[in-house]
C-alpha cells in the first residue's frame, strides 16, 4: 500500500505540462521584443502566436493531469507561496526606486511634479472594493470547504465583478490624470506613479484570469473539499494583490501625492 501511494505520488510530480507554458511565458516578451524593439511585427505575431498556443495547450493538459488524480498531492500550496514571495521582491524594487526618488528630489518634487487632480478619494474607493473582494473570495473558499459549489460559484462570480470594478475605474483615473497633463514621461513622479498602479493592475488582471479559470472548474464539479489546491493558489494569491494594494496606494498616492 505504502508503495502504491509513493509510486501515485512520483506520477504526479513528474509532468511534461509545465514545459509547454514555460516556454510560452520564455516567448511572450520576445514577441513584444520583437515588435516594438526589432520592428518585426510578423515575427512578433509568429512568437506571440506560438505562445498563446503552448499556454493553451499546457494549462489544458496539466489541468487534465491534476484532476484526474484521486486527491491533491505534491507541493501545490508551497509553489503558490514562494510564487509569491518572488512577486513581492518585483514589487520590492520599483518600491526602493519610488521611495529614493521622492527623497533625492523633496524640493522639486512637492514645488512642481504633484498634480492638482491627485487626490486620496479614488485610492479609498478603490481599496473598499478590493477589501470587499477579499471577503467575498475568503467565503468563496469556506463555501467550497462545505461542498457547496452553487455558493462558491456566486461569490467568486462577485469577487470577479468587483476586481473588474476596480481595474475599470483605475483606468480611467489614469485617463483623467493623463489629460490634466501627469503622464508616465511628465516626470519622475509620473513615472514612478504609473509603475507602481500599472505593475499592481497588471496582477489584478491575473488574478482576474485565475479566478475565471478557477470558476469553470468548480462548475465543472473537478473542484471539492478533498480537490482545493487550485481555489487555495487563487485566494492566497487575490488576498497577495489586496495586501499589496495597501502598500501601493499609500506611497503612490500619500507618500506620492501629499505635500509635507
Amino acid at each position: 500500500m505504502a508503495q502504491e501511494v509513493a509510486h501515485h505520488h512520483g506520477e504526479h510530480e513528474v509532468s511534461i505540462w509545465p514545459l509547454p507554458v514555460g516556454i510560452s511565458i520564455l516567448l511572450a516578451p520576445i514577441a513584444i521584443t520583437a515588435y516594438f524593439a526589432w520592428q518585426k511585427p510578423l515575427l512578433a505575431l509568429i512568437l506571440g502566436g506560438i505562445s498563446v498556443i503552448l499556454a493553451v495547450i499546457g494549462m489544458a493538459g496539466w489541468a487534465n493531469e491534476f484532476f484526474t488524480t484521486g486527491e491533491d498531492v505534491g507541493y501545490g500550496n508551497l509553489g503558490i507561496y514562494l510564487f509569491i514571495i518572488s512577486e513581492i521582491i518585483i514589487f520590492g524594487t520599483v518600491f526602493a526606486a519610488f521611495w529614493a526618488a521622492r527623497a533625492i528630489h523633496a524640493d522639486v518634487w512637492v514645488s512642481k511634479w504633484i498634480p492638482e487632480a491627485m487626490n486620496l478619494k479614488m485610492p479609498i474607493i478603490l481599496t473598499l472594493i478590493l477589501w470587499a473582494s477579499s471577503f467575498t473570495i475568503w467565503r468563496a473558499e469556506k463555501a467550497m470547504h462545505h461542498d457547496d459549489r452553487g455558493k462558491a460559484s456566486l461569490l467568486i462570480l462577485a469577487t470577479m465583478f468587483l476586481g473588474i470594478l476596480f481595474a475599470v475605474l483605475h483606468i480611467l483615473e489614469w485617463k483623467h490624470l493623463w489629460h490634466e497633463g501627469f503622464t508616465i514621461s511628465a516626470n519622475m513622479y509620473g513615472t514612478g506613479f504609473y509603475a507602481l498602479t500599472g505593475i499592481h493592475t497588471s496582477h489584478v488582471i491575473v488574478g482576474l484570469i485565475m479566478q475565471a479559470y478557477l470558476l469553470i472548474f468548480v462548475l465543472a464539479g473537478k473542484v471539492n473539499p478533498s480537490k482545493m489546491t487550485l481555489f487555495k493558489a487563487t485566494s492566497a494569491y487575490w488576498h497577495f494583490v489586496d495586501v499589496m494594494w495597501l502598500l501601493v496606494a499609500s506611497t503612490a498616492y500619500a507618500i506620492g501625492g501629499i505635500k509635507f
